[in-house]
């Protein structure tokens, strides 16, 4: 919110400085983001008035004007603005005067120079050369008040601070000058000016009528009509002003007076042009179908939760957020209806967001405003329509004032000792009672029988909140109020005596951190993405067809929560291949959300969701950059697994075909750890590859982050006096034979303490025979038919303590011969 310091200081002047009056506001609770001059810097311009105007003698659009400035005689000024005609005042920058900066930062000098052979003794100016505003079409005409010679900067008030605050949503309060100046006065004792709202005389009897007919949308609707207004007249320059200052630009006089009683007392209301309303009004919820035009010049759909006043005819505005453009008062209007109502804050709060953009009055309707001064605030938006806008024939209505369901003011219950205890400061009674009074809350004591008034650790405060504080409901609110007004900076600085013992994290579990420096080390980056994710990803990528949706998505296409890490990894592929990245390895660590019935409700779960950690990872491109060692190759299956192996090292994880939603059904594998599955690694399905446009498949991989971060604990091993015993075996097996049912039937077959490692070396599989060569030709020759393969293995013995013999060792080949035979029917190769 902003707005200028000497509005703030008619309703409040503390004596303090306006450094000093920021920081008391910031130390209250009301944020001053930023401090800023009502102008820019110029000196020398004075109010001049142009006496004479005549065409120069050698240019077309130029005039030479004689100007008074209060100096006796007059300035002979050259000036080519369209305006520039006798009887008006404009501000005069005189012979030595500094203008603002331009571009190049320096300041503009003012000199006497000629023009076509005429002398300018000085520059009349425009809005925009003295930097106030963008228009430059013509002089800055001044008020004809204005007097001959005074300094521009103090006539119009331009030594002026600009004030904007950054406000929590609690502080509704304090959206107005009038609600800053509350606070302030309580903050400083300073007094603060009363509001007076005298009635304005009555001269007709005309009411619109109006039904509210949901009590749950308008709590309060209030009405009165005013005839033969002058719509063309021109809003006084000191509201353009300080609506300026505000931020808001002037539109027209009573569009003007609207918007500046919401700057000024924080109530937004609407006027209608009462010739343009048919028949009745009725404030509802809309209907399915009907349609507005709104005054910023879109046209929206309304239903059953957005809150509409309709006439015979249609609807005629939103609720609390925006007129319509067929009521609006324009300059033909004659006869205008004034509306100021309470809407209830949940029937406003997010319905200017379904229609992409937000107004001031949405933005404190949602947060709630004053319900009981409708009928005041119409008074005064009336009282300046009369002196802006009225005429001899101006009549006014009487007010029509429906209370429908007001809010019940629930009074509050404070606890000294409990605000004691939160504050972690020593508090009287009559400390808190006095700070919450000074902010106009009805507070009455209620002590227990053995407590006295001041007794910190008995005594009770009940507190009824005024009609204009929304956000004081429970004990913590009345606390922190205590707090502001007592004073932030005068809370105590107590170290925390509590004993610390530190949490040692096992030696056998690693970090999350130690997990992302490893996968960095294989040269993958970290990425960081929304846990949010597009539908169809989660039925496409994970198989996922009820996923947890949002109740209030910040965007359209990220509505449920993801159960997979996969979509995400490849929206960062797309993104980078859009700007023309040649090899991308990227991973995550992050968290899904599954449904799971057995979760309970807790201070760290929800119930029914599971939401465990994974680290997924995804390579694509080149396995290395280009170089000129080794031919470019593209990263494939085998170069992630190995990866994944490294990641899980030093456990040696198991790989066996498996299928998942997002990747190849022939080049998926499920990663087995100790047994348990914990993870899928796999190439990306063509399916998808071909959804998401890319030119080739990457490689994925998804594990469970809690199995990962398990580590075994260090043994130490003397080392072994004899050496291994290493022997090859190639047998022949079906084509559809892994190694890994190889490996198992060899360490089955061989006894724990001799087997130390089983490794392959080599796969041979015959190469397609021509007919005439015949299936008797080809086995001669390799001895593996078609249909089989040939698998090479190095079987490394060993035993502890002891040498081993040839018979022991014999044995053990002939062991894992007989049972490779048995379980996997392979035989030697010849």
């Amino acid at each position: 919110m902003q707005f200028p310091e000497s509005w703030l200081r008619s309703f409040c002047n503390p004596p303090l400085s306006t450094t000093e009056l920021a920081e008391t506001l910031t130390m209250a609770g009301l944020e001053v983001e930023e401090l800023r001059p009502g102008a820019p810097p110029f000196s020398g311009v004075v109010v001049g008035e142009i006496k004479e105007a005549v065409q120069h003698p050698d240019a077309d659009r130029l005039r030479v004007c004689q100007v008074d400035v209060g100096q006796g005689a007059l300035l002979n000024i050259v000036c080519g603005a369209p305006n520039a005609r006798p009887g008006i005042k404009v501000p005069c920058a005189l012979v030595g005067a500094e203008l603002p900066p331009g571009p190049d930062g320096k300041p503009f000098r003012i000199k006497t120079s000629k023009l076509r052979g005429v002398e300018s003794q000085g520059m009349l100016c425009s809005a925009r050369e003295l930097q106030l505003s963008d228009d430059h079409g013509g002089l800055l005409e001044l008020a004809p008040d204005a007097p001959v010679g005074q300094d521009v900067r103090v006539w119009l008030n331009l030594d002026d601070t600009l004030f904007t605050l950054k406000l929590t949503p609690n502080l509704a309060h304090c959206l107005s000058v009038y609600g800053v100046a509350r606070e302030l006065s309580a903050l400083t004792g300073a007094p603060l000016q009363p509001l007076a709202f005298p009635s304005v005389p009555v001269g007709c009897t005309d009411k619109l009528p109006v039904q509210v007919l949901a009590p749950d949308l308008c709590g309060r609707f209030s009405g009165r009509i005013v005839r033969n207004v002058n719509t063309r007249a021109q809003t006084p320059q000191w509201m353009v002003d300080r609506l300026a200052r505000c931020g808001q630009r002037s539109v027209s006089p009573l569009v003007d007076i609207s918007n500046y009683v919401m700057f000024e007392l924080g109530r937004p209301s609407h006027i209608f042009d009462l010739d343009k309303i048919h028949g009745d009004l009725e404030v509802r919820w809309g209907r399915p179908g009907e349609q507005l035009k709104l005054l910023n010049g879109n046209t929206v759909s309304v239903d059953e939760k957005v809150g509409v006043i309709a006439d015979a005819q249609g609807v005629e505005s939103l609720a609390g957020i925006m007129g319509g453009d067929a009521t609006a008062v324009s300059d033909a209007t004659r006869n205008i209806y004034i509306e100021a109502a309470f809407w209830w804050p949940k029937a406003v709060a997010g319905r200017s967001r379904r229609y992409n953009f937000a107004t001031d009055a949405g933005h404190r309707f949602e947060r709630g405003v004053d319900p009981e001064h409708t009928v005041e605030h119409i008074e005064r938006i009336t009282q300046l329509v009369l002196d802006i806008c009225g005429t001899p024939e101006t009549v006014c209505g009487p007010i029509d004032d429906q209370r429908v369901r007001m809010p019940v003011r629930q009074p509050v219950r404070l606890r000294v000792a409990r605000a004691c205890k939160v504050l972690g400061m020593p508090l009287t009674q009559a400390q808190c009672s006095e700070a919450l009074a000074r902010l106009g809350l009805e507070v009455t004591p209620k002590n227990t029988p053995d407590a006295t008034p001041d007794a910190a650790d008995g005594g009770i405060l009940e507190v009824v909140p005024p009609s204009y504080r929304f956000d004081l409901a429970i004990e913590e609110d009345l606390i922190e109020e205590v707090a502001r007004m007592v004073g932030y900076q005068r809370l105590p600085t107590t170290p925390p005596l509590a004993p610390v013992t530190p949490r040692v994290a096992p030696e056998t579990q690693r970090s999350p951190f130690a997990v992302r420096r490893a996968l960095a080390a294989l040269g993958y980056q970290e990425t960081i993405n929304f846990s949010f994710v597009e539908e169809c990803w989660e039925q496409e990528l994970a198989g996922n067809t009820q996923p947890i949706r949002l109740l209030n998505p910040i965007a359209s296409q990220m509505s449920v929560m993801r159960s997979s890490l996969l979509g995400s990894l490849l929206q960062v592929l797309r993104f980078n291949l859009d700007r023309k990245a040649q090899r991308v390895r990227v991973f995550e660590l992050g968290r899904v959300f599954l449904r799971d019935a057995s979760v309970p409700d807790s201070d760290r779960t929800v119930a029914g969701v599971h939401q465990p950690m994974r680290v997924a990872g995804l390579a694509y491109g080149l396995v290395d950059r280009l170089q000129w060692g080794q031919k470019a190759r593209e990263v494939d299956f085998f170069d992630v697994k190995g990866d994944v192996q490294a990641l899980l090292a030093p456990f040696e994880a198991d790989f066996e075909p498996a299928e998942h939603p997002a990747m190849h059904p022939g080049r998926c594998a499920r990663v087995l750890l100790g047994g348990q599955a914990i993870g899928f690694i796999g190439e990306l399905h063509p399916r998808w590859c071909q959804g998401w446009e890319l030119p080739q498949a990457p490689q994925l991989f998804e594990l469970e982050l809690e199995a990962v971060l398990q580590r075994p604990l260090p043994q130490a091993r003397p080392v072994a006096r004899q050496q291994p015993v290493e022997r090859d075996l190639a047998v022949v097996v079906a084509e559809g034979v892994t190694f890994a049912q190889v490996q198992a039937a060899i360490t089955a077959a061989i006894a724990p303490n001799l087997l130390q490692a089983v490794v392959l070396f080599d796969v041979y599989k015959p190469q397609a025979q021509s007919a005439r060569d015949g299936t008797a030709a080809a086995a001669g020759v390799s001895g593996v038919r078609p249909g089989e393969k040939s698998l090479a293995v190095r079987i490394t013995l060993a035993r502890e303590g002891a040498t081993l013999t040839e018979a022991e060792i014999d044995a053990a080949m002939q062991a894992a011969v007989a049972e490779l035979a048995r379980r996997l029917k392979a035989r030697l190769r010849a």
